[in-house]
């Protein structure tokens, strides 16, 4: 390795999007664990997502693009083209994807081929992004027919590094790009609108939307849940203003100087529920607070699914069944800070 880097002077977010099987003998897998050990040294903050293992839950996935300054798609062109978890992934960005913060958000491609498409397929994803209006890096492409001798060779290795400093240096010191005229196309075609629902119920909707039966039916349903949901709260003589205030409280575990503040959205209740964390002190209230560091938006089932230890934080937002907005290390502390564990009867 060149015994000149240096870390870059703020913390750079860089994500890498991996598409492949995740098979031992993936050369893709080898460029890219060669890249983030580069990166790593120039004290890029870097962050892994597996695409065959989060195949549940790839149309939430466009959220994690918020924080991060630069990206890299890496897949393996097997046998044809860029792959279906790579592909449901672009799918869910044009369609879930804040554009805005995609627009500042550098893309490397990483192709690597077993087969024969190497090159097309690291077009297809510059294609791609900057359809999605997001800027292009120069990426890396190649044909491996022996991983073994492929990653002994000295020379790959060290063109693999160059690479790696490159998207570092583009990153690090924003380099423009020319106009492309996918932007073009993007303006002609992007005809997505924003809505509150969540990607499962959009894919949902996209399905069932011209039925009205079908429709009518789920408005009905959702008003008897509703219903249901007030009268048992009244029934059980819950003090309203202390609904999920206990449970943070009593499950509340210190981690050192970490203060947080986070706002939680819950569906059926009219105000905000707010967890304000200053050292080892707590604070949770029903009301409003300006600029909370992490947003979330969910249901009280998902709520007492986490408290009941049925699922986690990170789990609900992963799934889809918890909207989350903010600073995703912060949200990511909310298990470790929660401590919510299974009743031992």
């Amino acid at each position: 390795m060149s015994e000149s880097r240096r870390g870059c002077w703020y913390s750079m977010k860089i994500n890498i999007y991996y598409g492949g099987r995740g098979i031992l003998d993936d050369p893709t897998l080898y460029v890219i664990n060669k890249m983030q050990d580069v990166l790593n040294e120039l004290n890029v903050n870097v962050e892994r997502f597996n695409l065959y293992e989060l195949k549940n839950g790839i149309t939430t996935l466009p959220a994690t693009l918020n924080d991060a300054d630069g990206i890299i798609l890496a897949t393996t062109v097997e046998w044809y083209g860029i792959g279906g978890y790579m592909q449901q992934f672009l799918d869910a960005c044009w369609l879930y994807g804040n554009k805005e913060k995609i627009s500042k958000i550098y893309m490397c491609p990483v192709v690597m081929s077993t087969t024969y498409g190497e090159r097309e397929g690291k077009l297809n994803l510059s294609v791609a992004w900057e359809i999605l209006g997001g800027l292009p890096c120069s990426g890396i492409c190649g044909y491996i027919n022996d991983s073994v001798s492929f990653e002994i060779n000295s020379e790959y290795a060290d063109l693999i590094e160059r690479k790696a400093e490159n998207i570092y240096r583009t990153i690090s010191q924003k380099v423009p790009c020319l106009p492309a005229s996918n932007q073009a196309v993007k303006k002609m075609v992007d005809s997505t609108s924003s809505t509150n629902l969540t990607p499962q119920e959009t894919e949902q909707l996209s399905k069932y939307a011209s039925d009205d039966t079908y429709v009518q039916k789920q408005k009905e349903d959702i008003q008897e849940l509703t219903s249901l949901f007030k009268d048992m709260m009244e029934n059980k003589g819950v003090d309203e203003n202390m609904v999920f205030i206990a449970d943070f409280e009593d499950h509340f575990n210190p981690q050192g100087n970490f203060s947080a503040s986070y706002k939680f959205i819950i569906k059926e209740r009219k105000k905000s529920l707010i967890v304000e964390i200053v050292n080892s002190e707590l604070n949770c209230y029903y009301g409003n607070i300006e600029n909370p560091e992490v947003i979330c938006k969910l249901s009280s089932e998902v709520m007492n699914h986490i408290i009941d230890a049925r699922m986690t934080f990170q789990r609900a937002f992963m799934s889809g069944d918890m909207q989350v907005k903010g600073d995703f290390r912060v949200l990511r502390m909310l298990d470790q800070v929660f401590t919510f564990m299974p009743d031992s009867n």
